[in-house]
């Protein structure tokens, strides 16, 4: 079955199409992801997915080239570690259709083979469930529970702890 999306990085072209699919997602992304809701903040993700510890994707349709999510990989370490914390989302519309199962697969795929690294780890609030079915449904590993472990929307959350390691 060919794929019905492709992963490429974001550009400063990409900007309106993203600031625009973030406000149709507010409610979808609301209380677990807060995307660049800004010009201002789309730049900053921008710097920051130039960095060499950052890696973005956009996941694109293949029929209409339409942003259907993104895919982070940051924090990337390499030498004997060789790993990235990995977070993702949909964008409103495309949901619920393994459109980002396919995306997260490519981006699991060519953070192996590619970036050569080792591990990938996702950190998910217990309650979002959506994500954590698709963490599963790609291969990760449910690997431990972090009570408050990271600061979203201003407050410290609980995640579980869910991996995946190279072949």
């Amino acid at each position: 079955m060919k794929p019905r999306i492709y992963l490429r990085h974001p550009t400063a072209a990409d900007e309106r199409a993203f600031l625009a699919a973030v406000r149709r997602s507010r409610q979808l992304h609301h209380p677990w992801v807060q995307p660049p809701p800004t010009a201002a903040r789309y730049r900053q993700f921008l710097e920051r997915t130039a960095g060499a510890d950052h890696c973005s994707w956009l996941v694109c349709l293949r029929a209409t080239d339409e942003l259907v999510g993104v895919i982070n990989l940051g924090h990337i370490v390499y030498g004997a570690l060789r790993s990235a914390y990995t977070g993702y989302y949909a964008f409103a519309g495309h949901e619920r259709q393994g459109l980002m199962h396919e995306g997260l697969t490519a981006a699991v795929r060519q953070a192996f083979s590619q970036l050569k690294l080792h591990r990938l780890e996702a950190n998910i609030q217990p309650g979002n469930t959506a994500s954590i079915a698709l963490a599963r449904s790609c291969g990760f590993q449910l690997e431990g529970y972090s009570p408050k472990y990271l600061k979203v929307a201003g407050r410290w959350r609980d995640h579980e702890r869910w991996a995946i390691v190279a072949g």
